[in-house]
């Protein structure tokens, strides 16, 4: 039974993603210790994660905007090497605060914008997403508020969002393998999940298209601020 619970969660949360572009991550991450040890809770939900966005990408892939990934890509490489090297001798307790902090004021501070914009990139965004992913899980967010300045269409800010999620999962669940998690072991609610993600994305992906364009940013927004402020509230709990 808990293959198939966590086959409908997956389904769902993949399905929510899928529609507005983020926010699944986050949801599955806070079910999975229901069901989950802790030290199996990123590793399979990174593996889920990736397959979610992968194919998500995958069906929208006329609207990623692929100028993007490079920059990307490179500043993943080197975020993921730095806090896989470290992530034993340091504390990382308050990083979620901080990232709340973040989101908060680049969606809501226009004097903020002006002063980050010249530090702002997605050399950075690689960096901070795809390295704290190890960490806290669900980083989707730090990219999504990038993209959302740079691109106005909800198509091509969901499906590059998906793109740029993807990357930052392939190079965690490589991590965890590279440490020694045996995914195998978890094997039957992998698969379950998977096919539950899979399912979601091209649902999601479907109904996408019923939102109104112009409402998709009010949304967006306020999706995020809410994330922000659960991650938040967590850091003190």
């Amino acid at each position: 039974m808990t293959e198939l619970y966590l086959g409908i969660i997956s389904f769902l949360t993949s399905t929510i993603a899928g529609i507005v572009g983020l926010g699944g991550g986050m949801m599955l991450i806070a079910i999975l210790p229901s069901f989950l040890p802790v030290n199996a809770l990123i590793p399979v939900h990174g593996l889920t994660q990736m397959s979610s966005n992968l194919s998500r990408a995958v069906f929208g892939y006329k609207d990623v905007q692929y100028e993007v990934i490079p920059k990307f890509l490179l500043g993943s490489f080197l975020g993921i090497g730095l806090f896989a090297s470290i992530l034993s001798f340091i504390s990382l307790e308050y990083v979620p605060l901080f990232i709340g902090v973040y989101i908060l004021l680049s969606l809501w501070s226009e004097k903020f914008n002006e002063k980050i914009k010249r530090y702002e990139s997605y050399f950075l965004a690689g960096f901070f997403q795809t390295g704290l992913s190890i960490v806290v899980g669900a980083t989707g967010p730090l990219t999504m508020t990038l993209l959302l300045k740079d691109y106005k269409d909800k198509d091509k800010v969901v499906a590059t969002s998906a793109a740029l999620m993807s990357l930052s999962h392939i190079l965690k669940v490589f991590v965890f393998m590279y440490f020694g998690f045996v995914f195998f072991d978890y094997i039957g609610i992998i698969i379950a999940m998977v096919i539950g993600a899979i399912a979601g994305s091209y649902v999601g992906t479907k109904l996408r298209n019923i939102i109104d364009g112009k409402r998709f940013t009010l949304i967006l927004k306020v999706l995020l601020t809410a994330l922000s402020i659960k991650v938040i509230i967590g850091v003190f709990i």
